[in-house]
């Protein structure tokens, strides 16, 4: 995860504005500044190539507040290199150990982190992580909070949007009243290049520069799909128990083989915590792609993908990083471009008479919508199913492999 190899990566997924991440570890800061340099206002490029970079990181709070405790991450965003050495220079002078780790655990709040931002640069955007998984969501139900001013309180005003992860998506955002004027954001946690571009948001701008992202003009997000993150929902890993949000109501959170608590999963988070009620309606383009749009309510339609290497792992009966999905996925990027070009725009037709008819089956299947995923659980990712070996009555519920709670 060298800064070229995430331009690289960048290109292949069709991203064309990227954030650099860890900016607050002293040895990855050290790298930012000596390969990337400013070509519009906030926005950075390695001196070879087109990618642009934002300078971003993600910081750990845990600390104790009104009688719990809170571990929530959090985004920052700066546009300038000199507030990037403010901020990372104020929270050094709290105890912070920066070297620690590229996602920096401290045991400051968030407020305290929003403060030292904003003062770091008045245009700082702080955005919650991943809001809504159980450890480290600012909703989180085992240590996050019920409300943004419950959680920055008089700086709740200076918090403009919330990142959905990988578990929900905008419409399940969009009931938690506090968000209605807010915007809906959606990136990858990416660990690996190949993971990049899970998720993404696709910005309406006059010109690129930071003033113009920090605005969120949105024109839709691309998302994955939220039964396959890995706490969509409630369950045991390793007692091999998974529920649903209507059977959590039936019988409650404890786990039948243990006596445990389960993992609460964000299905059931959402439907303890939110009151607005939204509508939607789906919509095929002409590539067949299914898209999601709100009823009544001006907001960013989005769409779900399952990522390219996952689906010719499929086609292919073999792992994701197999050589075989490799060279077909370096196939398909070498004759119509990026993966996302690939999965929502490329003629079906095309990639049949390049990769094959399974192939371009696989693909449009994904598009429209048709395919069966058993829900994520308790740091457990969902699994996708093209092709179902079982029934699609079968669809939301544990395969049988899992042992049901009821």
């Amino acid at each position: 995860m060298t800064l070229s190899t995430i331009a690289e990566w960048a290109v292949k997924k069709g991203i064309g504005l990227v954030g650099t991440g860890d900016f607050t570890h002293p040895m990855w800061f050290r790298e930012i500044k000596s390969n990337l340099e400013e070509t519009e206002s906030g926005v950075y490029r390695l001196r070879t190539g087109k990618v642009r970079f934002l300078l971003t990181t993600e910081i750990s709070c845990i600390y104790s507040d009104q009688g719990q405790g809170r571990r929530v991450h959090i985004l920052v965003f700066l546009p300038k290199i000199s507030d990037v050495e403010k901020f990372n220079s104020k929270l050094t002078s709290r105890g912070a150990n920066l070297f620690s780790d590229g996602r920096p655990i401290m045991g400051l709040t968030l407020r305290d982190v929003a403060q030292i931002a904003l003062d770091a640069n008045p245009k700082a955007l702080i955005i919650p992580a991943h809001a809504w998984t159980p450890w480290f969501g600012i909703y989180g139900q085992n240590s996050g909070y019920d409300s943004l001013t419950e959680a920055f309180g008089d700086l709740a005003k200076d918090i403009p949007a919330v990142e959905t992860g990988l578990s929900n998506d905008p419409a399940m955002n969009w009931r938690m009243e506090e968000l209605e004027n807010r915007a809906i954001v959606s990136f990858s946690d990416a660990h690996s290049p190949a993971k990049i571009g899970r998720e993404a948001t696709v910005f309406e701008l006059p010109a690129i520069n930071y003033e113009n992202v920090r605005k969120l003009n949105i024109a839709h997000t691309i998302e994955f799909y939220p039964e396959e993150g890995k706490y969509h929902y409630s369950g045991h890993r390793d007692c091999r128990i998974v529920c649903s949000p209507e059977e959590i109501k039936k019988k409650g959170t404890i786990c039948p083989v243990c006596g445990k608590s389960l993992t609460p999963g964000v299905m059931s988070r959402v439907e303890n915590l939110a009151k607005v009620k939204v509508e939607t309606e789906t919509k095929k383009d002409k590539s067949g792609v299914r898209w999601i749009y709100f009823q009544g309510k001006k907001k960013p339609p989005y769409v779900t993908l399952v990522p390219l290497m996952e689906i010719l792992a499929e086609v292919y009966g073999v792992g994701v990083g197999s050589q075989k999905v490799v060279k077909s996925y370096e196939l398909l990027f070498n004759n119509f471009g990026s993966e996302f070009k690939i999965l929502l725009e490329t003629e079906i037709g095309g990639i049949q008479k390049v990769a094959g008819e399974k192939v371009a089956e696989a693909i449009a299947k994904v598009r429209s919508g048709d395919i069966v995923i058993e829900p994520g659980f308790d740091g457990v990712f969902g699994k996708v199913k093209i092709w179902p070996s079982f029934a699609k009555a079968t669809k939301g519920k544990p395969s049988s492999a899992q042992t049901s709670l009821f």
